[in-house]
């Protein structure tokens, strides 16, 4: 029987950007796993229009701490990428996600984000750029851009934020299978161990 993969990421996560480039689609691959993803803001105080880095790290060397995380990339095979100076308010895209998931396009939605954002360096708050990333995920882009201002779909962000709190997920990514969890941006035989003692079974060929 196939086993739930419940995952906890938000878009401005770099080690959720790295779990998803590398560990994810390994375990969607080899194991007998469905996705289930939950959005769950990093940086919930985040003022709309985002805030700098530097800012909220006050004193620490951003190029020194890009290299650090570009460094522990590589140990997933994750290439290519640049971490942005700018940690932007998440909201709107995690509203846009649970549209995208409504009308089924939500994994091609959640990787036009991820991608544009990581690796081409756009923001997930301005207009223009969520509307370019609502074409690559397979939304009709008027639509998209008025979901992200959804009190509806805004109030669907709060609910999983809360509901996954109430179930104890403090840290991202968090892999959720059955009773067993990871939190964390793990290699994928630790994380792929847990999936096993929940259960999973390879995927068959």
């Amino acid at each position: 029987m196939t086993l739930t993969l419940r995952l906890y990421t938000d878009f401005v996560c770099p080690f959720c950007f790295i779990a998803e480039e590398s560990t994810v689609p390994r375990l969607l691959a080899e194991l007998d796993l469905e996705l289930e993803w939950f959005g769950f803001e990093l940086h919930p105080s985040t003022p709309k229009g985002g805030v700098s880095l530097g800012k909220l790290f006050p004193g620490v060397p951003l190029p020194a701490l890009h290299e650090r995380t570009r460094g522990f990339a590589r140990t997933f095979g994750v290439e290519g990428y640049s971490p942005p100076d700018w940690l932007w308010n998440s909201r709107m895209a995690l509203a846009m996600a649970e549209h995208a998931r409504d009308v089924g396009r939500l994994e091609p939605f959640r990787r036009a984000v991820m991608q544009a954002h990581w690796r081409e360096g756009r923001s997930i708050e301005d207009e223009s750029d969520l509307r370019a990333m609502a074409v690559v995920g397979g939304l009709e882009p008027d639509a998209a851009v008025t979901a992200a201002s959804d009190p509806g779909l805004l109030a669907r962000v709060d609910e999983r934020q809360a509901v996954a709190r109430e179930n104890g997920v403090r840290g991202i990514p968090t892999f959720a299978f059955d009773r067993e969890r990871i939190v964390g941006c793990q290699p994928y035989e630790v994380v792929a161990a847990a999936a096993r003692r929940a259960g999973a079974v390879p995927r068959l060929a």
